[in-house]
């Protein structure tokens, strides 16, 4: 049988029937030779009577005696008249058999209209006979062109996407439905009241009309029930069997889909007009059946929620369903567990899954609270129970900077009888320096065995051998393992119960190995999946931000910071690092007053937060920052016990170069010369362990060599380009510019100034798109005005303005000149010239000036 396709017949008909009337009045009526009988079938609301009346008004307009009834019985009808016959679904067998003799008699034209069920009996033979002359005109949803053509038509304007999208999602496209909804949407807009609230009224009405079965199907729909025939049979109390002819009368109501799905639209109308007490007990007799049958309960769990609802069956459907959403990473899992609880399940059995699903929520003051729990009282519950609070509390001390602690637990379960080391572990041993302890856990369970191989367990064996040859092994091997770590996890998103992500921790890798491509690839995809949950998005945000601020991108980067502070206070660990990038970025812009206020908050992170190995990159931030600030004394212990930290673990390049070069550049900034020579020397020890390496001992011995005034320009160069290539983009521009105040040839300095820009043009990036920090505004060091600024007194250029600004600002010539890569002598130049054409009798009046050019106040 052939059909008129649904989209474009339903939207033909949904806009006033004609097109598809005229066609089939050309079809049907003016051709003689074309077959006279036509059957229209489509559910409920999909415009089957609009269409027979635009049929009906063509006739009557060519000048057809039409007919809208079934003749009686033995009533005659001349055979000329057209018989359009809505409902056919709706007449007895009687009628059925006399439309059926009408449409047999030779020139006989009959249109008739049915829903898709029933068709047994006298409508299934009369279709039947129908088809012998041609296919029906199926109706069904319409498209979204459809949707967007009749929502224009009912809004009177020109309706936006959002619009169509809205009523497209909410009505399936069932025509009557998109009419409903687009005409209160247009009554909203003039009257200003809820649009929908008439629609659900209507919608339940309708829905409280229909027959016990269908109704009751669509609650149950409504509430969860899969489309099984044995639950749906068990919850409607109907035989498996009949399940499959309910379905089918319900789908030709228009109020469900072929496929058993329920109308949006209408899944809300049956949950705001069903008696919520009627509607709770489906939800708990499905709970029951899905339960008994080892079915899913989580749907109908939730639907429970704030029910009330209590009792031992009660209980064990909210477990089961809070065991289905960890598993699934869902936020409700916390809301389910509690409810189990209050349904009457003993608390401490639970308590270890409902500190799981705190931490998958980012609650960490629950987490923690509820690990302590079972680890208060291990016999009481199993070892299960005692494996995943450990796990949950050794994640959360690590966010919290007490990755010691989270060393402590794992050795305190490895010692239990009902377990054993935990590859968990390792990270936890590795980042406070014990790495004899970390080795024999490998050794002792090299790929997880004993577990199955899951993606979990796949992720933590690659994340316990990256971390350990970070340490002892090649750092290209190492990183390798920890970006594959991260894959592993994506698409279950599964790394809260980890000390930390293995995202994060190979962008941390992929940093010190000067690979920035890496760190901000296996981030970006990180933060795409949502790996690890609400806690660890901060955590990917600031690291993101760190490479950023590697990259020389600062706005970057502050877009990044401040949108992992839009989440709230952070846990030390992220307090630590967001404090450094704080002091980092305001240190590379010459931001005084901002180098302050982050060296304020710094203080503060670095008391809370021991020392550890992922610690590494923000204390060396700090380290430099406290150098600028003459406050080398607040950190030295901090460093002292870096350097210790590194000699446990043998001084592994990969770790220990990051810290050297940043001793190195904080020694440079304070004058400690011997100090500077100390570093420069370990760097040169470790200059073969890899590119970053290599880089940075080229760059130190060129820096020294230029404080000694001994430049080579050449060198400088191309140790400032090595920079560059290693990630250290900030670091081989200011190497350069150093370098070219220093040097005593008027060619080779302007060359080292043009490579110093260059550096730092080819570094800025656009700010970040992923997430909140894709609104964020680039934030611009120096304002540039794009012509020179008048006053009554002279005028300034914009070169001379930029060196008014930092001025004003407080920096001396020198550092102005590092800002701008200029010399020191050039920047005393521009504010000679610009006191003489200002008139300035003296330095208070020049500042007097100055402010009133640029709009600055001295500090």
């Amino acid at each position: 049988m052939t059909a008129v396709q649904a989209g474009s017949a339903a939207s033909d008909s949904a806009l006033a029937g004609a097109p598809v009337a005229r066609r089939l009045y050309r079809e049907v009526a003016a051709d003689p030779a074309a077959p006279r009988r036509v059957a229209v079938v489509g559910p409920g609301g999909s415009g089957k009577s609009v269409l027979l009346d635009a049929l009906a008004a063509l006739h009557t307009a060519a000048g057809d005696d039409v007919r809208r009834e079934v003749p009686g019985p033995d009533e005659p009808v001349d055979p000329t008249v057209v018989l359009i016959v809505d409902d056919a679904h709706e007449l007895d067998e009687a009628a059925l058999s006399r439309l059926r003799d009408r449409a047999a008699q030779p020139g006989a034209r009959v249109v008739l209209a049915h829903r898709p069920w029933p068709r047994g009996g006298g409508l299934g033979a009369l279709i039947s006979a129908f088809g012998a002359g041609r296919g029906p005109v199926v109706l069904g949803p319409l498209d979204r062109p459809g949707v967007a053509a009749r929502v224009n038509l009912l809004v009177g304007e020109r309706a936006g996407p959002e619009l169509v999208d809205l009523v497209f999602e909410q009505t399936g496209g069932s025509p009557v439905l998109v009419d409903r909804l687009a005409a209160a949407l247009r009554d909203e807009r003039s009257s200003g009241g809820e649009p929908p609230a008439a629609v659900v009224r209507q919608l339940g009405y309708e829905i409280d009309a229909q027959p016990d079965g269908v109704r009751e199907l669509l609650l149950g729909r409504g509430v969860g029930a899969p489309l099984d025939p044995d639950v749906l049979g068990a919850l409607l109390g109907v035989a498996p069997d009949e399940v499959g002819e309910l379905l089918e009368q319900a789908a030709a109501t228009g109020l469900m889909t072929p496929d058993g799905g329920l109308v949006p639209l209408v899944r809300h109308a049956l949950l705001r007009t069903i008696p919520a007490a009627h509607r709770q007990v489906l939800q708990r007799r499905l709970a029951e059946i899905q339960l008994d049958a080892g079915g899913s309960v989580l749907v109908a769990a939730r639907g429970l929620l704030g029910s009330g609802a209590t009792g031992t069956r009660v209980a064990a459907a909210f477990e089961r369903a809070g065991d289905e959403a960890l598993r699934e990473c869902l936020p409700v899992a916390g809301d389910l567990f509690d409810a189990a609880v209050g349904a009457g399940a003993p608390p401490l059995p639970l308590a270890a899954r409902r500190a799981e699903a705190a931490l998958l929520a980012g609650d960490l003051d629950t987490a923690l609270l509820r690990a302590d729990q079972v680890l208060a009282e291990p016999a009481a519950v199993d070892g299960d129970a005692v494996e995943r609070a450990v796990a949950v509390a050794a994640a959360v001390l690590a966010h919290r900077g007490l990755l010691s602690r989270s060393a402590e637990l794992y050795r305190w379960l490895a010692a239990q009888p009902f377990a054993g080391p935990s590859l968990l572990a390792v990270p936890a041993l590795v980042g406070t320096g014990a790495i004899d302890e970390a080795r024999a856990v490998l050794g002792t369970s090299p790929n997880g065995a004993g577990q199955a191989p899951t993606l979990l367990a796949g992720a933590e064996a690659l994340l316990a051998r990256g971390i350990h040859d970070t340490v002892t092994g090649s750092p290209t091997t190492a990183l390798s393992q920890l970006t594959r770590a991260a894959a592993l996890l994506q698409p279950s998103g599964r790394a809260t119960l980890l000390p930390d992500t293995p995202a994060a921790l190979a962008a941390l890798v992929a940093i010190h190995c000067g690979e920035l491509d890496v760190a901000r690839s296996v981030l970006a995809q990180a933060v795409a999946a949502e790996l690890g949950g609400r806690a660890a998005a901060a955590r990917h945000l600031l690291v993101q931000a760190l490479v950023a601020m590697h990259r020389g991108a600062g706005a970057q980067a502050r877009a990044l910071l401040q949108s992992a502070s839009d989440g709230g206070r952070f846990e030390p660990r992220d307090e630590l690092l967001a404090a450094a990038l704080e002091v980092g970025l305001a240190r590379r812009a010459g931001d005084l007053a901002g180098l302050l206020a982050g060296w304020q908050r710094a203080r503060e992170a670095i008391v809370r937060h021991p020392v550890d190995l992922y610690s590494l990159q923000p204390l060396g931030e700090l380290v430099v920052g406290a150098a600028r600030l003459n406050e080398q004394g607040w950190v030295q212990p901090y460093l002292d016990e870096a350097e210790a930290l590194l000699d446990r673990l043998g001084n592994p390049p990969l770790w220990a170069v990051a810290l050297h070069w940043s001793g190195l550049q904080a020694a440079i900034g304070s004058g400690a010369g011997a100090e500077a020579q100390r570093h420069a020397a370990a760097l040169d020890a470790m200059a073969g362990a890899g590119r970053y390496a290599g880089a940075v001992a080229a760059a130190g011995r060129e820096w020294l060599r230029s404080l000694a005034g001994d430049v080579d320009a050449d060198a400088v160069e191309a140790a400032a380009r090595g920079l560059h290539a290693a990630g250290l983009s900030w670091e081989g521009g200011r190497l350069a510019s150093q370098a070219a105040i220093r040097c005593r040839d008027r060619k080779s300095m302007n060359a080292l100034l043009g490579c110093a820009r260059a550096l730092q043009a080819g570094t800025e990036q656009p700010p970040a798109t992923t997430g909140d920090a894709g609104r964020a505004q680039p934030v611009r060091r120096v304002k540039v005005p794009e012509q020179a600024t008048e006053s009554p007194g002279g005028a300034i250029s914009g070169r001379e303005r930029e060196v008014a600004e930092l001025v004003l600002s407080g920096l001396t010539y020198k550092q102005i000149g590092e800002q701008l890569f200029i010399s020191a002598k050039t920047v005393e130049n521009h504010v000679a010239r610009m006191r003489q054409r200002l008139g300035s009798g003296s330095r208070g009046e020049l500042f007097a000036h100055l402010r009133m050019l640029v709009g600055e106040k001295q500090p």
